[in-house]
């Protein structure tokens, strides 16, 4: 069974045509469906498991990288056999700013091209992310499908939402967001470790780890990371000088950052993030507050994403 879940505010311009035709073509498609909309943040999360709960084992999402990514987390946390969860597909018309995690399965705006690719398309088992950390002794779990992010990531994610107010949703908030929050953000001791292996012991300037390659709008932190391949592909990248920073920035679209010599790239299923302080990270673009150690982990498999 099909279920839907709309965000009327991404890409809201051309919601309307948008909506018209998925209507028609469910009905030359004969197909029955439930849809459900998004009245507020982190309602998608509350819509995919009631979906999922009742049974619906394809799920179509209208919407960009942060309504997919509270989709998910209601069908991770939806009280069902992981065999289950792992048959259900998972499928992205992009309405939104950055489509990161559409640009890797080369989802575009084209809605009906990407409607046609998940209505004949095939299911492909992708990995999920998990963030595990502790609020009032209490474990927490946060999924992530594309990427989770700290220090500079997070800040940036911050600035370009407040950009949105005043100059709308463009790609270069991500870019504007970047310059802002370099020059705002403070460096954070932080013990890394890797599969169980200490890694990294240094002051963080940001880290990106990802099961997907793109964030921020298009930016390769990752370039070789692969959501089917079990494992996250991490970029940590220690405190630059500002000469750094500018030489930097035209690899962050080229895929070559990993070739700065202030840039660690890590590789492994599990990381764990030691410190004692405050912190925020974002995941999928979804700020998170919290405090003291987390780790972040890969759920192999965990749904199918159809394209």
């Amino acid at each position: 069974m099909l279920g839907i879940i709309i965000n009327p505010k991404s890409g809201k311009s051309a919601f309307r045509a948008q909506r018209i035709y998925l209507w028609k073509l469910l009905r030359r498609r004969h197909e029955p469906f439930a849809y459900r909309v998004t009245k507020y943040a982190g309602h998608a999360i509350e819509l995919a498991r009631e979906l999922v709960e009742r049974g619906y084992d394809e799920i179509l999402v209208l919407g960009g990288d942060g309504t997919l990514s509270e989709t998910v987390n209601g069908i991770m946390n939806a009280e069902i056999a992981p065999k289950q969860r792992s048959k259900i597909q998972l499928g992205l018309m992009p309405r939104g700013t950055g489509n990161d995690w559409g640009r890797y399965w080369h989802l575009t705006r084209k809605y009906k091209e990407s409607l046609r690719r998940f209505f004949e398309g095939e299911g492909h088992p992708i990995d999920v992310g998990c963030v595990t950390y502790w609020r009032n002794g209490i474990e927490q779990h946060r999924y992530f499908i594309n990427s989770v992010g700290f220090g500079v990531d997070p800040l940036t994610v911050k600035k370009a939402d407040v950009l949105k107010y005043y100059i709308g949703s463009h790609h270069v908030n991500y870019l504007f967001g970047l310059f802002a929050a370099i020059a705002d953000h403070k460096s954070q001791h932080m013990i890394l470790k890797v599969d169980g292996e200490e890694a990294i012991n240094a002051l963080l300037f940001t880290m990106n780890i990802g099961n997907g390659p793109f964030s921020g709008g298009g930016i390769r932190q990752n370039p070789e990371a692969d959501p089917q391949d079990g494992v996250f592909h991490t970029m940590f990248i220690r405190k630059p000088t500002f000469s750094q920073i500018l030489k930097a920035i035209p690899n962050l679209f080229n895929g070559k950052l990993k070739e700065l010599p202030f840039v660690y790239p890590l590789t492994g299923r599990e990381i764990e993030i030691i410190y004692r302080k405050h912190i925020l990270f974002e995941a999928d673009g979804i700020l998170e507050n919290i405090i003291g150690p987390c780790k972040v982990s890969c759920v192999h498999h965990a749904i199918q994403f159809r394209v």
